[in-house]
């Protein structure tokens, strides 16, 4: 059987099948296709301005290094005008993240962008390894989602950026969804696809890859010959999201566009006006935008410092005053609103 040529230029031969749309087409066309997808994406959205501060969240893997090459080549080929940064958490995983810095600071020298690099141990006096260590490995994304959120406003507020981009592709979003509704918490299915956020204190965070499909990043970091990490988490393999991301590939192998629907299905939800939402606060202890007395995160370090190994954060309920009191005196305490720092 002859080789097929290009479904779009139909002069170069196919030489990959897009997953999204199960075209047969070239390289070249493929490179224009997908960076056209997501130039539509930011502009459709009006994501930016001109003259904007845009930090990337930079982890090394393939979502934030694409991500990284496909901003720059945009912000040159479009004149959006930004000013890029690379903003990198290190989570405190021996093996695993200290190697994948390594990446991120190639990918600084190969895009020539700042670059930013903050750790938990010096936001919250915690590693990911001594967490584990404390807690087992049963809730360590829960403690590792919450701390990684937050890390990426306080290092935005070093850099003064005005925007965060993060790598989250159709795929991360379509099993945030299933996730949602799975554990039925209707606060975050009403705003878990959308594509761009922003609390009253924290910093504007978006999703250029909201609709790009996780097989079409790895196919552009391949035949770009990108320099990306690819080692799963350490910790990952028995994370609640594993069994979301097993259902949604079942799902997708039968019915590839799937993922775009369910996508679509979270966009189509409404909160009933008759569901009460709890009212956003400050954080007594950091400042930080929370629905209770204490954020997430200091909820988390409170029950690490008193030796809890579980906590479920969807549910606090406000702690005996003594209990804050005490522990407050030998937890790290870093206000939002009062970081300062430069570059690295």
């Amino acid at each position: 059987m002859p080789p097929r040529s290009c479904g779009l230029c139909k002069q170069a031969t196919a030489i990959l099948k897009r997953p999204k749309t199960g075209q047969q087409i070239c390289k070249p066309c493929f490179f224009e296709v997908f960076e056209t997808e997501v130039h539509n994406t930011i502009t459709s959205a009006k994501l930016f301005k001109p003259g904007e501060r845009v930090a990337i969240g930079a982890s090394g893997g393939k979502d934030s290094t694409v991500l990284a090459h496909v901003m720059k080549t945009l912000n040159d080929r479009y004149h959006y005008g930004l000013h890029l940064f690379l903003l990198s958490i290190d989570e405190g995983i021996t093996g695993y993240r200290d190697d994948s810095l390594e990446t991120v600071k190639r990918n600084q020298i190969q895009y020539d962008l700042p670059l930013k690099i903050l750790s938990y141990d010096e936001l919250y006096g915690w590693t990911m390894d001594a967490i584990v260590e404390q807690i087992g490995k049963k809730n360590n994304c829960t403690f590792c989602g919450v701390f990684r959120r937050q890390a990426l406003d306080r290092g935005a507020a070093m850099l003064d950026v005005d925007h965060i981009v993060t790598g989250h592709n159709a795929d991360d979003i379509a099993e945030t969804v299933l996730m949602n509704i799975m554990r039925g918490d209707i606060a975050r299915l009403g705003r878990c696809t959308l594509i761009c956020t922003q609390g009253e204190d924290t910093i504007k965070r978006s999703k250029p890859f909201k609709y790009a499909y996780e097989k079409e990043i790895v196919m552009y970091a391949y035949f770009k010959k990108l320099d990306y990490f690819s080692t799963e988490c350490i910790y990952s393999p028995d994370a609640y999201r594993g069994h979301a991301r097993t259902f949604l590939k079942d799902l997708e192998a039968a019915r590839p566009s799937a993922i775009i629907d369910i996508i679509h299905s979270g966009e189509a939800f409404e909160v009933a006006q008759e569901v009460k939402l709890k009212p956003q606060q400050n954080c007594k202890r950091c400042g930080y935008m929370s629905s209770n007395e204490l954020c997430k995160a200091c909820a988390l370090l409170e029950s690490l410092e008193r030796g809890i190994k579980s906590m479920d954060v969807r549910d606090q309920r406000k702690p005996p005053a003594e209990s804050i009191s005490d522990q407050q005196q030998n937890m790290p305490n870093v206000p939002l609103n009062s970081i300062n720092g430069t570059p690295t």
